[in-house]
């Protein structure tokens, strides 16, 4: 018996389960388009899927609204991939497992890919609905959302005659997203050279730490494994001579990193030691609310490989203590918005190179330029080259939104109540829409979904069904 399927609506979590049990990370995405692909073909949908792995499926205005302007349904079929330490799926090549605990769905020691595997089974559910009256459904599908919206900014938009698009990519009932933060993924390529150093060979890691969005959770002021890793290398230096093997953490740009490990040779073992230790004290006072399961340890490693050079080792410990992170301004127009942050989300030590990849996000593009030229400046002084990955605009709030407009009048009449209206620091994928489709209007929504990207995530049953409920009736009232 599947685990989902005395659930409402059913045919909404039986596609997300469906599709839970395909792996479908991102860069992990042709045999969950292909499963799209064969929907479309076994109900005879005109479908478009293109090399990245991107669909557009259309399904025909129901009778009585062939006259009815076209509606974009859109999601990605892409999912942050991220695990408890102690547990050993391979989520590139097995499926997740789901559990029910009350009102909430979540994976046993994965995330849940609620976002935004939600929106593709409620677009499913709808295209395969034969009782829901709405005009011409262009349904969306695009893919690499969490590397940097790389589907969408590759997507052949020239088909799509709709120019109101319902995104499904938001994580809370009851709040319609208008607008978001442009970004980009930046990465800085350290040169490192290699050679030998007698000394102690020591492991330091950092875990257990809270992680999260490094959009919506960028403000919570949540530690960085890897900037608290630097501080615990740059606090070994301090102490004693020391020579860097490697160090990486973090798999994604847009995940808060919650684990990161580095090996080192330190001519006083002891003293390196020491040092980690006091400053484990610290963070521990310092993280007591944000990440109460925060740890910093060291223990005695056998050595593998050649260190970096005494000079390469200083370049590292500089990027790791000067590089900026976290949240930059505060928007002064909208109390609590982030405006400018950035997220090193992703360290990772090669043969001849260190990595790092940040998210740069900001609502204001000179803003944007300012963080991606700090860090190009603050690479190139230590020898290194910068990268600028799959960068999208900020999609601008619309003062006139016949779509909002809509939406929040069916909203007053199924819940009683006006939806919330906001801006997030998190991207969406309607600024690159907007960009290429001159006019579109968008709004996003969503069921609630709690600590997304996170082993943590979890989906309302409750919300979903709700969420289900008014979609439908968008599309009721959409002539």
């Amino acid at each position: 018996m599947a685990v989902l399927e005395e659930l409402e609506p059913k045919k909404v979590f039986r596609f997300f389960e469906e599709l839970c049990a395909i792996p479908h990370g991102s860069g992990n995405t042709k045999a969950v388009s292909d499963w799209c692909a064969d929907f479309a073909q076994q109900r005879k949908l005109a479908c478009y899927q293109d090399a990245y792995n991107n669909l557009i499926i259309v399904k025909e205005a129901t009778a009585g609204y062939e006259d009815a302007a076209s509606v974009i349904l859109q999601g990605h079929l892409d999912m942050v991939c991220e695990q408890v330490p102690d547990c050993d799926k391979d989520m590139a090549r097995e499926g997740l497992n789901l559990t029910v605990e009350g009102d909430w769905i979540s994976a046993k020691g994965t995330t849940l890919g609620g976002d935004d595997g939600i929106a593709v089974a409620m677009m499913l559910a709808l295209l395969d609905a034969d009782n829901v009256k709405h005009p011409r459904l262009e349904a969306v599908f695009t893919t690499d959302e969490e590397i940097g919206m790389l589907g969408a900014s590759a997507l052949d938009v020239s088909s799509l005659k709709g120019r109101r698009l319902l995104n499904l990519d938001s994580e809370a009932e009851g709040v319609f997203t208008v607008g978001c933060a442009g970004g980009c993924m930046t990465k800085c390529t350290l040169p490192i050279r290699r050679s030998a150093f007698a000394g102690t060979a020591l492991t330091v890691t950092v875990s257990g730490l809270a992680g999260g969005h490094s959009g919506q959770e960028i403000d919570k002021g949540r530690g960085n494994a890897n900037l608290l890793m630097g501080r615990a290398l740059l606090a070994m230096r301090q102490a004693t001579e020391v020579r860097l093997v490697a160090v990486d953490g973090g798999l994604k740009d847009n995940a808060i990193p919650r684990e990161t490990t580095a090996t080192v040779l330190a001519a006083d073992g002891g003293a390196a030691r020491a040092a980690v230790e006091r400053l484990a004290r610290e963070l521990k006072n310092e993280y007591r609310v944000t990440d109460k399961g925060m740890t910093l340890t060291v223990a005695v490693a056998q050595l593998e490989g050649v260190p970096m050079d005494a000079e390469s080792t200083a370049r590292c410990l500089c990027f790791l203590a000067c590089a900026p992170n976290g949240v930059q301004v505060m928007s002064a127009e909208i109390p609590g918005l982030v405006q400018t942050s950035l997220n090193l989300g992703i360290l990772a030590t090669r043969e001849e190179t260190m990595e790092a990849s940040f998210c740069v996000r900001s609502s204001v593009g000179s803003q944007k330029a300012m963080l991606k030229d700090r860090l190009a400046c603050l690479t190139a002084m230590l020898g290194g080259d910068t990268e600028f990955i799959g960068e999208y605009d900020a999609w601008e709030y619309r003062a006139e939104s016949p779509l909002r407009e809509l939406m929040t009048e069916v909203f007053r009449d199924l819940y009683g109540k006006a939806p919330e209206i906001e801006a997030i620091h998190a991207g969406v994928e309607c600024g690159l829409f907007c960009g290429k489709l001159p006019g579109l209007d968008c709004v996003s929504i969503g069921p609630d979904l709690m600590e997304i990207h996170t082993p943590r995530e979890r989906m309302s049953i409750s919300s979903t069904e709700r969420m289900w409920k008014f979609v439908v009736e968008v599309l009721r009232r959409a002539k």
